[in-house]
């Protein structure tokens, strides 16, 4: 029976997850919880766990993983600055006589979004709280528009910059030299993150690719499914012009930081950072559109991340390691 403890773990973390218990906690929890089951029937070794904080520590310390708090703020500014609205907006009357010209714009928009801000869920929600209306309004089956929000929030996973590529990077450069240096090879070489950006695009453009196929294979066998939406002349002031402005942010992010990293002009980290940048930059100019209130708003988020990013800054350039300061005596 305690040869099948990993099963009996997988289902307990399943289980919690659907409870609706945090992810961190859930993960952290069961996995404490079955290594003193584990102890207990005698198939496991508390002494692991004296691991723990060495692993944590090295985690703080890793200048790759700074990229992920990076990101993850590139998409909550695109997404709280309402970028993805216009963008969907001018696509979708650009590609108005195309058959199933809509779900193609969502695709699209997607990606971009998933080009710019590496987070799923970001990209997600934002399809969802931004496309199925349209979609729907516009006659699409329920079924066909939550399959493509879906289907084109997860490019978040593999498009650049993905938050699973660094992470990942990380893990596959540390396994990548210790198989070196168990071969004998004592200079070892190593994958970047930025290697594994260049890795995905192809398979990140072709998925996006078979979606639209698909799309527009579904609207010419299925037209009832994807309607093609009628606009009015002067229902909507869109021009070229137009287009062009909602193309060009994204777009110039999109080049910033995945062009400095193919590049090999800058790290994830040092990209990670610019594009931060061009999300405050481009969120401030969004801020001229809206209304007084909401101004003040969005003006507090910013000096609050402004003020975040002066305590990190500060925190890395004072080059201490927390390990130190534990072993450090009082005085």
């Amino acid at each position: 029976m305690f040869e099948h403890l990993d099963m009996f773990m997988f289902a307990g973390v399943c289980l919690a997850l659907m409870a609706g218990f945090p992810v961190a906690f859930t993960l952290a929890g069961v996995a404490l919880v079955f290594a003193f089951v584990g102890y207990g029937a005698g198939v496991f070794d508390l002494s692991f766990l004296s691991f723990l904080p060495q692993r944590i520590f090295g985690t703080m310390i890793n200048e790759v993983l700074i990229a992920v708090p990076l990101f993850i703020f590139m998409g909550t500014m695109l997404e709280r600055a309402k970028l993805a609205e216009d963008l969907l907006e001018n696509l979708s009357y650009l590609f108005r006589n195309i058959k199933g010209g809509l779900g193609v714009a969502v695709c699209i928009v997607g990606a971009l979004l998933a080009a710019s801000t590496g987070i799923v869920g970001a990209t997600v929600v934002t399809m969802g709280l931004l496309a199925l209306p349209t979609m729907l309004k516009r006659g699409y089956d329920p079924a066909l528009a939550t399959g493509v929000i879906a289907a084109t929030g997860t490019l978040g996973q593999i498009i650049p910059p993905s938050i699973v590529l660094v992470l990942l990077g990380d893990v596959i450069a540390n396994a990548y030299q210790q198989a070196q240096l168990e071969q004998g090879i004592f200079t070892p070489e190593t994958i970047s993150v930025g290697q594994l950006f260049a890795g995905s695009l192809v398979p990140g453009f072709v998925l996006v690719g078979l979606y639209i196929i698909y799309q527009i294979g579904v609207a010419w066998r299925y037209p009832e499914k994807a309607p093609t939406p009628d606009y009015d002349e002067d229902d909507i002031n869109l021009t070229w012009r137009n287009i062009a402005i909602a193309l060009a942010p994204p777009i110039l992010l999109i080049v910033s930081v995945l062009g400095s990293i193919l590049g090999g002009i800058a790290t994830p980290t040092e990209a990670a950072a610019v594009g931060a940048i061009g999300t405050l930059l481009l969120a401030g100019a969004k801020l001229a559109s809206l209304q007084s209130h909401a101004q003040s708003r969005y003006v507090v988020r910013i000096i609050w991340a402004g003020a975040v990013a002066l305590v990190a800054l500060i925190i890395l350039t004072t080059n201490t390691d927390p390990r130190l300061d534990m072993l450090t005596p009082a005085t």
